[in-house]
């Protein structure tokens, strides 16, 4: 892989699309500042309601408040892991990396066992302008897959997580964040330790209908090549 201070190769938008599978294991190295522009810039071009862009973003590199900042994650991704992995199933799965839920859980228990020393937290936060409406989301969430994207493009890996919401209020008084803000997600950054996708994911068939709930659409097919998975979950 291309060393993170030299130019990334060019990719397609599709390609990046294709590709950008979620990243828990990153090398520790910075993320140089040029580039740390890039992906931000990139999500900042992301549509919002009325385009009132209500988006912002809370970077957490290595000054001394990112740091209490990572410390307090770090130990809530950690509980937050364990209470999951063991409502779903996850600590009786195969250890093996041979197998693909081994994979995920080696790769999980890096994520938070290392939380502290991945190179950027990206907090988005969502600027409230009116009462909570259901559909907020739909004017920070597309700024953060811009985020993911523009990563992949330059060669780096993210992670969304909504675990850093069991320290809210702490994250608030360190961060100073004003109430009517609210934290909208995790992102996590950094130079994979290993590589990009392709991403497997449902079937198109299944995923798209026409003219009614349930009705394949007969145009709905994959590309060739296209990988294929059942959905997600706890280990089975």
């Amino acid at each position: 892989m291309t060393a993170p201070n030299e130019p990334q190769p060019a990719i397609e938008l599709i390609e990046a699309i294709a590709t950008a599978r979620t990243i828990r294991r990153y090398h520790f190295d910075p993320i140089p500042e040029e580039h740390l522009r890039k992906i931000l810039w990139a999500a900042t071009r992301a549509p919002s309601g009325t385009n009132r862009q209500p988006f912002r973003f809370l970077v957490l590199r290595d000054g001394e408040r990112a740091r209490r900042a990572k410390a307090l994650l770090g130990e809530a991704f950690r509980s937050g892991w364990r209470v999951k992995a063991e409502q779903e199933g996850w600590t009786t799965a195969d250890l093996s990396e041979d197998t693909r839920r081994g994979r995920t859980l080696a790769a999980m228990q890096f994520f938070v066992d290392h939380f502290e020393r991945i190179p950027v937290v990206v907090v988005p936060c969502y600027v409230r302008y009116r009462e909570l409406v259901h559909q907020e989301g739909a004017s920070i969430f597309p700024a953060c897959q811009n985020l993911f994207l523009a990563a992949r493009a330059l060669g780096y890996g993210a992670c969304f997580s909504g675990w850093h919401l069991l320290v809210e209020r702490e994250l608030r008084d360190l961060l100073e964040i004003p109430e009517g803000v609210e934290l909208s997600l995790c992102i996590t950054l950094g130079r994979p330790r290993g590589n990009h996708g392709p991403v497997r994911r449902l079937p198109l068939r299944e995923t798209v209908f026409e003219e009614r709930w349930g009705e394949p659409a007969a145009w709905a097919e994959d590309p060739p090549g296209t990988r294929i998975s059942r959905g997600g979950g706890p280990p089975r």
